[in-house]
């Protein structure tokens, strides 16, 4: 019970001297781990040979599906592998949705302890569904449970984050959910090479991959778990004054209960704009590699051959082009999370999704000229704009729930605007998967069988300009009023501040400086040097397209 004890939010509210900028890596601690839900592609061809080593042995042509899914003699599809994105993304959102007041209620520290026990539980049960060849245990472990300690540990560190940087919202969002775009950075070289020592002569290695994740991953959320501490309410950084009220009519400083963001139509217009952007994005990422290869096909290694006509020799050498373009791209997308979330704290968040839409809409339409062209370098560099742009969006995106619908309950208001995630991860790889397809089928040639493609995923950034314009101030009556604010804070443990609240001595209460900055560094160091690792590797990867 004494864990319990410490779990508790009421004991997790900062005292006088604690440093603001401790939060940070507690949040990237637990978002860089979660973030290997974007690199669990690393797993899918080993996963394919489990059984057949070094060679898949493939299933019946006649087995149906629920029974290619219970047999352990026969290996697995890699198609049939990828079903954990789904999983991954659409349990995100709906756990997010649905434990996101209790986060407001309970705390991030009980909340990124939750999201550890789920997310490496997950791992653990995948391992036994990989030694005993269950592909539905892979699904409950990592895809479900897994899924839901992604949705809790994404939300986890926002409303704190919010709440410790009312002045800069969007950096400090934009810090957190970098580690998320960051963490397949770390953790696909490192499971790469688990593998690698772990793998036999009949062994592919990733079962005991999935237990040593599972280790080094649980050591590092709980770590960012338990730094979590919250502001007492009524906090202010030291020097900074609240813009008046009605200085800016886009941020409130009342506040909305997660409960009435159903019925709000500001709420439905931002849904709308993250998910068309989401799955305009996820089209330009799944799109990405085969473009660049079969678009520019021999071009990428010095010869003017169509793919179809390259050899084998040839396919592979220009597959390590498109990895390298392909690690340059998450490059700027983790990039972007932090550049563009901390631009939207000067020109605003409305502003700054018009610069992601209208410039990613004038960017997607040029890219089928770009290929049809030849031009290899303005195209690499739209794909980059593009994607630090996507990155970007999740990044500004609380900020700007935050702006609207005050920092109350923001964490649990965001979890709901998820969704719009979830069914974009669905509708995304499914939309481009079937036009593809269609346009193959009718004889399309294959360089340019995603023109269209970009055309259509055009019109979605226009829907989104749309209701990105139509977004205003909310209306009085969807606030909570002061009565029910005192209530919801008297539930959510908040404590006020005991100096004066609002004044420099409350912010230079916890602002001024008894952390040691010893500690300050180390924590920084323990996020920093891992996510330094990750993007080192990945520029030696992404080396390959300049040499």
């Amino acid at each position: 019970m004494a864990f319990l004890d410490i779990l508790a939010k009421e004991r997790t509210i900062a005292g006088p001297g604690f440093n603001r900028w401790l939060v940070p890596p507690a949040a990237l601690a637990i978002h860089l781990c979660i973030g290997m839900a974007y690199g669990f592609s690393v797993f899918w061809l080993p996963l394919s040979k489990a059984i057949g080593t070094p060679e898949a042995q493939a299933c019946g042509k006649n087995l149906s599906f629920f029974a290619e899914v219970f047999s352990t003699t026969c290996d697995w599809k890699i198609s049939t592998l990828s079903l954990m994105y789904t999983l991954f993304f659409v349990l995100l959102g709906i756990a997010a949705a649905v434990w996101g007041g209790w986060l407001e209620h309970a705390g991030p520290r009980k909340a990124g302890v939750v999201s550890a026990v789920c997310w490496c539980g997950g791992l653990v049960i995948s391992a036994i569904g990989i030694k005993t060849h269950q592909i539905w245990l892979m699904w409950l472990g990592t895809g479900v449970i897994g899924g839901i300690g992604l949705g809790l540990g994404y939300i986890s560190p926002v409303s704190t984050l919010i709440k410790w940087f009312p002045d800069r919202r969007g950096m400090a969002t934009g810090m957190a959910i970098m580690g998320f775009g960051g963490g397949a950075m770390i953790g696909a070289p490192l499971a790469t090479k688990l593998m690698a020592y772990y793998a036999t002569p009949t062994s592919i290695g990733v079962a005991e991959t999935f237990l040593a994740l599972a280790a080094i991953y649980f050591v590092f959320m709980m770590g960012g778990a338990l730094s979590y501490r919250v502001p007492p309410t009524g906090w202010k950084p030291a020097g900074w004054t609240p813009p008046a009220p009605n200085a800016n009519a886009m941020i409130t400083q009342r506040h909305v209960h997660v409960k009435r963001v159903w019925g709000i139509p500001q709420f439905w217009l931002i849904w709308v704009v993250l998910c068309m952007n989401v799955t305009a994005g996820i089209g330009i990422i799944g799109m990405a590699s085969p473009l660049l290869q079969e678009v520019f096909a021999g071009k990428l290694i010095g010869i003017d051959v169509a793919f179809n006509e390259l050899n084998t020799a040839q396919k592979m050498q220009i597959a390590a082009i498109a990895a390298g373009f392909t690690g340059l791209l998450s490059l700027f997308n983790i990039g972007g999370r932090f550049f563009w979330a901390s631009i939207s704290d000067y020109i605003g968040r409305k502003a700054t999704y018009f610069v992601f839409l209208g410039l990613g809409l004038l960017l997607y339409a040029v890219v089928p000229t770009l290929g049809s062209t030849g031009q290899m370098a303005l195209f690499v560099g739209a794909f980059c704009i593009i994607l630090s742009m996507y990155g970007g969006a999740f990044a500004t995106v609380p900020a700007y729930l935050g702006d609207l619908f005050g920092t109350q309950m923001v964490g649990a208001i965001h979890g709901r605007l998820l969704t719009a995630w979830s069914t974009a991860g669905v509708l995304g790889p499914v939309l481009i998967t079937y036009i593809r397809e269609y346009q193959l089928a009718q004889g399309v040639a294959r360089a340019d069988s995603y023109t269209i493609t970009m055309y259509i995923l055009c019109s979605f950034l226009v829907i989104a300009l749309i209701c990105n314009a139509m977004v205003r101030p909310l209306a009085d009556k969807h606030f909570m009023t002061d009565a029910e604010l005192a209530e919801e804070r008297k539930l959510a443990h908040d404590r006020m501040v005991q100096a004066d609240v609002g004044g420099a001595a409350a912010g230079a209460s916890v602002e001024g400086g008894k952390s040691s900055p010893v500690l300050v560094g180390l924590a920084w160091l323990a996020v920093g040097l891992p996510l330094a690792w990750g993007i080192m590797t990945t520029i030696e990867k992404a080396a390959v397209l300049f040499r």
